[in-house]
């Protein structure tokens, strides 16, 4: 029998066949999976929190210079993780996801030690890399190491347990700042060992199968497109939008997307599979995340800046004031999500926490001033988290559960893809549109306009989810 006939009768039958190597039982899995899972969305967002202290480090550094720090890290793990995703199919999941952690911590070890922002930059686009490659192997573990019936909870709680691991990025950033920036990155590395221990005795074999090679030139293609995009919206601020730069920005761009989707649709092996996107509830999935996933990014850049630029709080109380929002996402997602789906259907609660989310937004566009004002944070944050919580597991769980079993994993990377590529887009977004105000009036203004505009790009996600989500039963 061979390993593609292994492998289908394991997604078929269960767990049997995958936990004779390991010693792990399928919880087990989905805990060591979870540590992977929670490095690289804890590292999306730690960053952020840590931006004013970098900038001071390496005097000089614009906030557009340091977007990048977000932006490279975001672009790189949204191409590369389809990429990875096929890539990773030929060989065996575990010992891929145990090296996508190696990358992942020998990456962190270089971002503490980095001298200059390029260098920042460059070591994070490693990072992603390592990111890219433990993401898609640790849902093919969870996938052969549960039955059937489990897999769809336990991709919940991979997912729940991953978002709260990102939005308790600028928490620990905090705590972590008031020793050194280096030590949001130095964090990782006893982390990233002991998981590689653990794993390497306890992860099950999974084995991989012959399946065709992932386009390298698609994936760069793609890079190209979402860097230049970008670039253009960041730099658009400072060079205006109708300068040749930010134009020949866009028109990169153009080609290279335009490119991207040529090749998807014309290829025998196409990068992205145009079959996934005539699954009415996948497209709406997608279609969903882009928008929400922009004011996402946007949200957790904007509110660490400004606690600590507009208001002087330290990076340790910057992420105090967070903190509650954070931690409404879990609770939500694990005690009502569920029964609330049950009860209304995924359209509803995923229109329930769009709302949520922009809410939050918008009460910060409202309300907030000059003078500091810890209820009007709190209050919005705790909007966003409870928003996130209704949200993020919803989409993920619709688009899983609405594709066959051998497009699953395909499935999962390209809405995570979306989902990265969106956070680019829009933190380059509120940078751009914030721009580089000289009083603090105009400070006020410029994050007002910010979170109007970010409040309504996540608002967008109700037309897609309406028209494509709503139907299905």
């Amino acid at each position: 029998m061979s390993d593609v006939e292994l492998e289908t009768m394991d997604l078929r039958t269960g767990s049997a066949f995958a936990l004779q190597r390991g010693a792990a039982t399928p919880n087990q899995v989905l805990a060591i999976v979870c540590v992977g899972i929670c490095l690289a969305n804890l590292d999306l967002f730690i960053v952020n929190v840590g931006l004013p202290n970098i900038a001071r480090d390496f005097r000089g550094a614009s906030l557009e210079d340091l977007s990048w720090v977000l932006n490279g890290y975001a672009i790189a793990y949204a191409a590369l993780l389809v990429f990875f995703g096929r890539l990773v199919e030929r060989y065996r999941r575990n010992a891929s996801f145990l090296l996508g952690v190696a990358l992942f911590t020998a990456a962190s070890a270089a971002c503490a030690a980095a001298f200059n922002v390029e260098t920042l930059v460059a070591f994070r686009v490693v990072q992603a890399a390592g990111a890219a490659l433990m993401t898609p192997t640790s849902l093919g573990l969870l996938l052969a190491s549960f039955a059937p019936d489990r897999r769809a909870g336990a991709v919940r709680t991979w997912t729940a347990i991953g978002g709260l691991a990102a939005a308790l990025g600028p928490l620990a950033g905090g705590v972590l700042v008031t020793i050194s920036w280096r030590w949001i990155f130095i964090v990782n590395v006893p982390i990233g060992l002991v998981a590689i221990l653990i794993g390497w005795w306890k992860l099950p074999e999974v084995p991989g199968h012959d399946v065709p090679r992932p386009n390298s030139w698609a994936a760069l293609l793609v890079t190209l497109g979402i860097g230049a995009l970008s670039f253009g919206i960041v730099k658009a601020s400072d060079w205006g939008w109708a300068s040749a730069g930010v134009i020949g920005s866009f028109a990169v761009a153009l080609v290279t997307l335009v490119a991207f989707v040529r090749h998807c649709v014309g290829s025998k092996n196409p990068f992205v599979d145009p079959a996934l996107f005539k699954v009415r509830a996948f497209t709406g999935a997608s279609l969903v995340m882009a928008p929400y996933s922009a004011g996402f990014g946007a949200m957790l850049l904007s509110v660490a800046l400004w606690e600590q630029t507009a208001w002087g709080w330290s990076a340790l109380k910057t992420g105090l004031a967070i903190a509650p929002g954070p931690l409404c996402v879990p609770i939500t997602s694990l005690l009502f999500a569920g029964r609330l789906i049950a009860r209304f259907g995924a359209a509803s609660v995923v229109t329930s926490g769009v709302i949520l989310f922009a809410g939050g937004l918008i009460v910060w566009a409202s309300m907030i001033g000059v003078e500091p004002d810890m209820p009007t944070i709190v209050g919005g944050l705790v909007l966003v988290g409870i928003g996130v919580g209704l949200t993020f597991p919803t989409l993920m769980g619709v688009s899983a559960g609405s594709l066959p079993p051998n497009l699953f994993a395909t499935g999962s990377g390209v809405v995570n893809m979306i989902r990265q590529a969106a956070l680019a887009i829009g933190v380059a977004l509120f940078v751009a549109i914030i721009g580089t105000p000289a009083t603090v009036s105009e400070r006020v203004a410029a994050f007002h306009r910010g979170w109007w505009i970010m409040a309504g790009v996540a608002l967008l996600g109700l037309v897609p989810n309406y028209f494509y989500i709503r139907r299905r039963r």
